[in-house]
């Protein structure tokens, strides 16, 4: 895969990604900083590194399994794994600025 293949199946991974909600926040995983690192193989099977906003979040258990299942929907993805780490643990300053602007931190 070339890397301007790579580089657009990449924004269309965010633009799902930017599409799951925490369910005790109004923003997206990804504007939350909640998405690690997404690594694309040359062969389209993306990996996707996140963490939860604690430990003990109640969606510890299906939104791991939400963001696999959306990303492998995407045309042109081959497979999809999702890997959850507490390292670094979450915090605000992870926010993007929308994020931030969304929830009155800014």
């Amino acid at each position: 895969m070339n890397t301007t293949h790579q580089k657009a199946l990449e924004l269309d991974v965010i633009s799902v990604l930017q599409t799951i909600y925490d369910p005790e926040i109004p923003v997206n995983i990804y504007e939350l900083g909640l998405i690690y690192e997404i690594a694309i193989s040359d062969d389209a099977d993306v990996k996707i590194l996140m963490t939860l906003t604690s430990p003990n979040c109640p969606v510890a258990e299906s939104l791991p399994v939400e963001v696999q299942q959306k990303i492998a929907g995407i045309t042109g993805v081959r497979s999809s794994d999702v890997e959850l780490t507490f390292e670094p643990p979450w915090d605000q300053s992870m926010l993007s600025e929308e994020a931030k602007l969304e929830l009155g931190f800014l």
